[in-house]
Formats: C-alpha cells, structure tokens, sequence
C-alpha cells in the first residue's frame, strides 16, 4: 500500500486497523482503543492542523465510536467541518456529523444555519449532503427551518438532488405528518417523474399513506399498474437490473401496493390480474430476488379480490418452493401456503407430504412455521393427528414462551373440534401434565363443567363411564413424582365429586390419596384447600348413603394441622369437614347432595323458609311488616335511616368527599381597601352612613343567639398579612382590656380586624355543631364571634387610635353580625371594673385629617361645631397627652387613662370639659401625624420592630 497506505489514509491508521484485528481479547482491544482516544486527544488540540490531518483524525473517531467507545471529545471537530468551503471537507464533516449526533444533541442548533445555507448551493453534491444530514439530523422543531428549501428542491434539474428530496419529506411526515399535510399531493406529483429512481423514491411515503387511508388513492390503481406493466416489460434502463431482474425492489413495493388497493375491491382487483400473471410467467425463478418477488406476487394475490387462475399459478410456485432443498424456500413456501389456505383450503390437501417432512426437518425455525400451517389447517377430521403432534413438540422443547402459545393452541384445537368428550379429557390431561402451570385457569374449569356436564345427552350410562375413566387415568396420574397446582386441582375435584360415584374404588383409597396430595403440596395452600374440599363430600356422600365413616389416621392429623392452620380459608373448611361428619344422614344429603355441582341454584326470593317463624312472632304479639311502598299514611323511614346515619357519621371518621366551598358574600367595602397595608384616602361615599355604636351589655333577645358557639376573640393570629396592632388603641365598637400585659379586644378587637382581612381572601369553613359544643363545655363560653370592619386595623395603623369610622358603611355581613351579637360577654379574672368609653360619628373624614389636610384649628372647630348629643372626646388630645410620656407608662396605665369614668359619654351628657383641656397638653397633633407618616414612609412596622424605637421616633 505504500508509505501513503490504501485509500488515501496514512500508515499509522491502517495500522490501528489491524492491530484491532488481530488482538486476541477484548481486553487488548481496549487497551489499544484507549491508548489510540489519547493521542487523538492531543492531537486534535493542536493548532494549524492542515485539512488533510483534520479529516484523518475524524475518521478515527468514527472507527472508535463505531467500536463502543466515547469520542465526544471530538464532536465540535466534526461540526466545524461542515463549515468548511472545501467539498471533501465538507462531506466528511456531515458524515461524521450524522454518526456522531443524534436530533436531540445541544450541538445541532449550529449545523442548522450550515444546513440552510448548503441546501442553497449552486455544487449539487453539496446539495446531497445536507439533504442526508437533514433525513438524520432535523428533529419536530427544527423541521420549519428548512421545509422551504427542501420543497424549492423538488424541482432540482439534479435527479439525486430531487430523489433526496423526496426522502427528505418523507422522513419529515414520519417524524411530523401534521408539519407535512399539506404536501402530500406533492408525492403525487413526483410518481410522474421522468427519472425511475425519484418515482421509486416516491413509492415509500406513497405506502404508508395509502396503508393510512386507502380510499383516498383507489384513483391511482391505473398509475401503479402501469409502471409495474412497464418495469416487468424491461423497458427500464439496464441501470436498474438486479441480478437479471428489471428493477426487482420497485416491482417488490408496487406489488405490496397492489395488495393494500385491492383488498376487498373487485373492480380495482380486476385491472391487477393480467399484469400480476405476467409476472409469475416472466420471473426466474432461479435467483433469491427472484423468489422473492414470485412471494410477493403470493403475498398480493392473497390479499386481491381472489382469481383461480392466479390461485393455481401461486400454488405451482408454492410447490416449487417446498420441493427445493433451501431452507429459506421451504421456510417462504409455508408462509405462502398459510396465506392461500383462507382463501382456498384445498390447496393444502396438494402438499401434505412437503408439510410432514417440514414437520420432521431439524431447523426448528421451519418446525415452528410449520406448526403455525397446521394451526390453521385444523379441522373435525384431523385434530387428533395435529394435536399430539403439537403436544409431543411441546413436551421436547424448553422454551416455556413458546410452550405457552402451543399449549393455548392445543386446547383451542380440542375445544372447537374435539371428535368425543373422553379424547378431550385424555388431552386436557396430557397438556396439564407437561404444561399445566402454562394454562390459563379458566381452561381447568372448562374441563370440570365438561366432566360434569357429560356428552349433554340422555345416556347416563355414557356419563357415568366418562366420569369412571377420567378418575382412573387421575388416580393413575397422581403416581406422578411432580404435577402443576393446576391439574392438581381438577384432579382433587374430580375424585371428591366422582371417586366413589361408581363403587369401583373405595372412601379410604380415595381419601388416602386426598391426604397424600395434601401432604405432598403442603406449601400449595390451593391444593391443600381443594383437597379439604374433596375430603368433605367424600365423607359427606358417604354419611348420607348410612355408611360407616371410618376416618384415617392421616386424615385426622391433616384436620388437626388444618384447625390450627394461619390461614383462614383452610381453618373455616377444616371446621366445615369437623362439623358436616357430627351431622346425621338427613342433613348431610340436603346440604351435599349428590352429583349436584351441576344443578341450577334456586334463590327464594320471598324468604318463605321464615314464613312459620314470622306467624308464631306475630301471635305473640309482634307488629306485622309493612312494605315500603303501602306506607302512604306513616312516616318515611328513610329520613329515619338518614338521620341516625348523620349522627352515626358526625362521631365517625368521614369517607365522603368534602363540600366545596361556599362562595363569600362580597363586603361593600372595596378590596383595595381591605388588602392594602398602606392609608390612602377615598372619596366620600354617596350612599347613607351608619356609625359604629359600642354594644352595651344587655340580655340576648333573639332566640337564635343562645346556641353554643366556639369562642375565636383573642385567639393568636399564626398565619397570613401581618398588621400592626397598636397597645393604646381605642375602638368605638369595643373597649379594651389589658390581661396579663397583652392587649385584647372585648369585641371586635384588633385581632379579629386582621382575621377578617385574612379571611376575606380564604374560604370559609363552617364549624361544626359537635366543636362548637365541646368548646363551649371546656371552656363555658358562649358567643358568637364579633367582625369588626375591615378598615378598622388600618386606621390604627395611621395613628396608634381608631379614628371614627361613620364615613365607612356596613356591610350586610357586618349588619348582620352586629344584631346578632349577644352583648353579654364572660367576666374577666383581670377586669379592673372600669366603664367602657362610648363615642358616637364626628362628621369629620378622619383619612383627610391624617393626611394634613385639615389644621388643628379646623378639628377643633369641627368638635366645637357638633351637637352635644353626639360629640365624643378628643381623641388627638388624647394622643398628644400621652405621647410625651409614652417611655414611662405602661400599656395598662395609658388604657386605665383612657378607661377614665370622667372621659366617659354616655347617652343624654353633654361634652366632656377634661377632654378639651387636655388638647393643650403635649405636641401639636399634626406633628404628631407628620412623624407618624415619616415613620410609614421609612417602610417601619411597629408590630415586627422594636417597640422602643418606634416610640422615639414618635416621640
């Protein structure tokens, strides 16, 4: 080969080549494949590699991935090859490309921009190239990226150009029919091409569609026809022969075309007949492509509406086929006769000997096949001989998959054409024994209805001699060292409904060998619990005949193990068998009656076995049944029913799927008030105003309101919006209390705003009955849980004091709540028995005073200005005498301040002369608001930080 070496490769290639093969192990291979990945690795790193160098190293990359080892260190070598201007560069690099890469690979995304510009080429074997990375590399997503350019080169003067096209579309309707469907008529188009190889590219993608929707290409029935006319004509080119043959793969796709088309169609089947039968006239028959298009012009005439002449013109070549020496042949002659026989079934009779010699051929691949023809060959006349011929096959191989498939095949054949009942017994018997395990269950039940149900005639005597012999042959079987659970268990019914039925064989030999079985497959409890079973009507039948009973020893050893057994199944039949043998001889034949596995159950529906008991009750006094349905006049039982179910289900686990939730009633309030954190001020409402009134204590006067109710004010909020709750907050619905330092409300308290702010955006759950009454008797309370409205936490917020809230109206919910609120409230342990403060509406918006938009002097106006009747104290004055000494006073002396009996105004006083002094005292309460909104500003939350600093900042 020169110092150059073969085929353009360097010496040093060619001699990896032949290390590889002469290496003795595959561990030298490995050996030789590492050391050969790491000089490649050093190598390929190397700068200026000259072309030439490149493409050698690339193609030993190939080598080794192609010998299972990793080159993907080499990957983007082979990319940027295809981005070389030079052709042989270029071809190298897609070829590597397309056996490197897979369609999901990250490195595809930079071929595709390479792949679009290459398919613009004026060098059509650029061209080709891309369109074979294309067919390989070009997944779903990337498919619209060159569907274009693919389409434009359907018209390519270039014939390998369009003929890549083609199978290019082809392979985008494989992996996306929808991003194709409308370019199907264009394969249409190309069955018309002037070039054989592009029409015959066309064939492939025509197949599949037409094997998707035949209907839609009966029109092209004529087409087909007249290029297979053509091409068996030999009016192709001599380019396109095979071994003699013109164009045998085209010829080969046409015919299965044919055969799809004219399946079932008589008239599309009429213009296929001449030109199929000029094909099995012209075809040697002498070559393998040969043979193989004379098998499928087989295949085609089996499918077609059918034509005698080309029937017998297929059976000549089958025969031929059969007679041949080639196992292939004989092997594709089987084939073909399984396919003519639905059509022609006495084509087979021709040929028997050809089979039984296929039969006895060693290829047990050509047995197999063969065994597939006498499958469907099966009839009442030959079943016997196909069967054991089957069954001995079955017993020699050892292969349990293809065990199963003859066994199920064997008992089809006995069942649909069994020439007598004994056979098919005597069969069921053979296939038990060899492949019981194999079989499926409810072939063992058929065969105990069949022994139970006889021939179905009036011979009795035909019966009882079938039952005779099918227990003989199973007490002859149990001899047997190992038998499946299945046959076991139609053996252990069978000789406990019939091993004493004729008297040839006596209780104790039959229940000798039922104890045997259940000693043998002690592990087996299915074996155990039919053979328990059968012991029982042994005994049974023997009791009701009036025959002694003579129980065997190991009998009684086998109810003893099974009276102790774990198993629930066995000790229930054991107690059973215990029990049916302490009965008397009535008994045991009206609850085991002989031969009666048969007989038709009949259910008494109307219970008339209880008839006398009921008649002796009803003289006794008992009130007498009355149906559901002459109930007219009484109460309906059902409600009855459904109300103890409730009761029982209230104290019960539940099973049933929870109620979805109720849908809220929806506040009045607007929801940007509600969610927000921030105080923004809103119009004036236009619609009537309520003010919030302290609720007094009073007696409860609706009925409705003395239900137990579970107590929710002051529970600890754990989850949602987090909001500030103020210690020296004083709310016109309720006053506060301090309990044990912490600030609670004795209504609607601040807590409850921020529950209702967090319940506003969740679904309510109801609280049952049951919790509500058990929270009342552990704690004794009883009230209903107050919701203050949903602005109520933002005003304290803004000013660390609820500022009236007449501006904002009720909501129907609110409304609601406050009527039905009992106003009666549990004492407190740490009441200090001061009076509430009570203050009705200022007509003053509390959201433009906090904003600065009104001076002091026009608050003060404004509480000068009100009717005395509904003045309430000045709550700013109240804030700015107590903000200069918010560092030393505690929560508890600022609210006893504020509890004050002398700053209280209850109904029918006039305004109150310490309030309005006090506004004298401290700070401005503008100040007061500015720093109050510089705090906001800064983003502080007085209820997460320090409280200390809070202060200051205010103070």
């Amino acid at each position: 080969m020169g110092s150059q070496g073969g085929f353009y490769q360097s010496k040093e290639f060619l001699d990896l080549v032949k290390s590889i093969g002469e290496a003795r192990s595959k561990a030298e291979e490995d050996r030789i494949v590492l050391n050969e990945i790491e000089t490649l690795k050093r190598r390929i790193s190397e700068p200026d590699i000259p072309k030439r160098k490149m493409k050698e190293y690339i193609i030993r990359l190939v080598y080794i991935e192609m010998l299972g080892h990793d080159a993907s260190f080499g990957y983007i070598h082979a990319v940027k090859m295809t981005h070389d201007d030079s052709l042989l560069v270029k071809r190298t690099g897609y070829l590597a490309v397309t056996l490197f890469l897979n369609e999901d690979h990250d490195l595809i995304i930079l071929i595709v921009n390479t792949i679009q510009k290459d398919l613009k080429s004026d060098n059509y074997l650029v061209v080709c190239a891309a369109l074979n990375a294309v067919c390989k590399l070009i997944n779903e997503e990337t498919i619209p990226a060159v569907l274009p350019q693919v389409m434009e080169l359907l018209a390519h003067p270039k014939e390998a150009v369009r003929k890549k096209a083609i199978m290019a579309l082809h392979r985008f309707y494989q992996k996306s029919p929808s991003s194709v469907s409308h370019l199907v008529s264009n394969f249409r188009k190309r069955l018309c091409d002037n070039d054989p190889g592009v029409m015959g590219a066309t064939l492939c993608p025509l197949f599949e569609l037409i094997a998707r929707d035949v209907n839609s290409y009966k029109d092209l029935v004529i087409s087909f026809v007249s290029i297979l006319k053509q091409v068996a004509e030999r009016r192709l080119s001599k380019a396109y022969d095979y071994h003699q043959m013109p164009a045998p793969f085209i010829q080969i796709k046409l015919l299965k075309i044919l055969a799809l088309l004219g399946s079932g169609d008589k008239q599309a089947s009429e213009n296929m007949y001449t030109v199929v039968g000029d094909i099995f006239r012209k075809c040697d028959s002498s070559s393998n492509i040969g043979n193989a298009v004379l098998y499928e012009c087989i295949c085609c005439v089996s499918s077609i509406y059918p034509n005698p002449k080309l029937l017998e013109s297929a059976a000549d070549v089958i025969s031929r086929f059969l007679k041949s020496d080639s196992h292939n042949l004989k092997y594709m002659g089987i084939d073909a006769l399984g396919r003519l026989i639905k059509i022609s079934p006495e084509i087979a009779e021709q040929h028997q000997l050809a089979v039984i010699d296929c039969l006895e051929d060693p290829d047990d691949t050509l047995k197999r096949k063969t065994f597939e023809l006498l499958y469907k060959m099966t009839k009442s006349t030959n079943v016997e001989v196909i069967v054991d011929r089957m069954i001995d096959y079955m017993i020699s191989i050892n292969d349990n998959h293809y065990k199963t498939e003859i066994a199920s095949r064997c008992v089809e054949l006995a069942e649909q054409f069994a020439p007598s009942n004994q056979w098919f017994i005597q069969t069921m018997n053979r296939v038990f024994e060899h492949a019981g395990d194999l079989v499926n269950i409810k072939v063992a039940h058929n065969l105990m209805r069949l022994i139970a149900e006889g021939f179905g005639e009036d011979d009795d005597n035909a019966d009882t001699k079938l039952r005779s012999s099918a227990v003989e042959s199973y007490l002859r079987i149990l001899g047997e060292p190992k038998l499946p659970s299945v046959f076991l268990q139609v053996i252990c019914w069978v000789l406990g409904e019939y091993g004493t039925a004729d008297g040839m064989f006596s209780a104790s030999d039959i229940t000798g060998k039922l104890c045997d079985v259940a000693e043998a497959y002690s592990n087996d409890e299915t074996v155990k619990a039919y053979a328990t079973t059968a012991l029982m009507k042994i005994y049974a039948f023997e009791i009701a005949a009036r025959r002694k009973v003579d129980m065997l020893p190991e009998c009684q050893s086998l109810m003893e193990e099974l009276l102790a057994s774990h198993s629930t199944d066995l000790q229930q039949r054991a107690y059973e068998l215990q029990a049916v043998i302490g009965l008397d001889a009535h008994a045991v034949a009206c609850i085991m009656p002989s031969d009666a596995s048969c007989e038709d159950i009949e259910v008494d529906r109307d219970l008339s076995f209880l008839n006398d008991y009921i008649q002796e009750a009803i003289e006794k006094g008992a009130q007498p049944y009355i149906p559901e349905s002459e109930r007219s006049g009484m109460l309906n039982i059902s409600n009855f029913r459904n109300q103890d179910h409730h009761e029982a289900s209230s104290h019960g686990l539940r099973f049933e799927a929870y109620e979805l939730p109720k849908p809220a009633v929806q506040s009045r309030i607007p929801q940007t008030l509600i969610a927000s954190t921030e105080i923004v001020p809103v119009p004036e409402p236009m619609y009537p105003r309520e003010s919030y009134q302290t609720t007094m204590p009073s007696i409860p006067s609706d009925a409705g309101s003395a239900e137990l109710k579970l107590r929710l004010e002051g529970v600890q909020k754990k989850w949602g919006r987090s909001t500030y709750t103020p210690a020296t907050s004083t709310s016109n619905s309720t006053s506060q209390k301090t309990v044990n330092g912490t600030s609670q409300g004795d209504g609607a308290s601040t807590v409850s705003s921020m529950r209702e702010t967090y319940d506003s955006r969740k679904p309510q759950v109801e609280v049952s009955h049951e919790k509500q009454k058990l929270a009342a008797s552990l704690f004794g309370g009883s009230s209903k849980t107050e919701k203050s409205p949903a602005t109520g936490h933002k005003a304290a917020k803004a000013s660390s004091h609820v500022v009236e809230k007449s501006h904002v109206p009720k909501s129907s919910l609110e409304v609601a709540s406050e009527k039905a609120t009992p106003a009666q409230q549990p004492p407190d342990l740490l009441d200090l028995g001061e009076p509430t403060a009570t203050s009705t509406a200022l007509q003053l918006d509390p959201f433009k005073q906090l904003e600065g938009l009104l001076d002091a002097t026009e608050v003060a106006s404004a509480v000068n200005g009100a009717p005395a009747a509904s003045r309430s104290p000045d709550i700013m004055a109240l804030y700015a005498d107590t903000a200069a000494g918010i560092h030393n006073k505690n929560d508890a002396d600022l609210l006893s301040g504020l509890s004050n009996p002398s700053v209280t105004n209850m109904p029918g006083t006039t305004a109150m002369p310490q309030v309005t002094q006090s506004s004298s005292k401290g700070p401005n309460p503008k100040d007061s608001l500015e720093k109050d909104a510089l705090v906001r500003q800064m983003g502080v939350n007085p209820s997460s930080q320090n409280p200390n600093l809070f202060k200051d900042l205010l103070g």
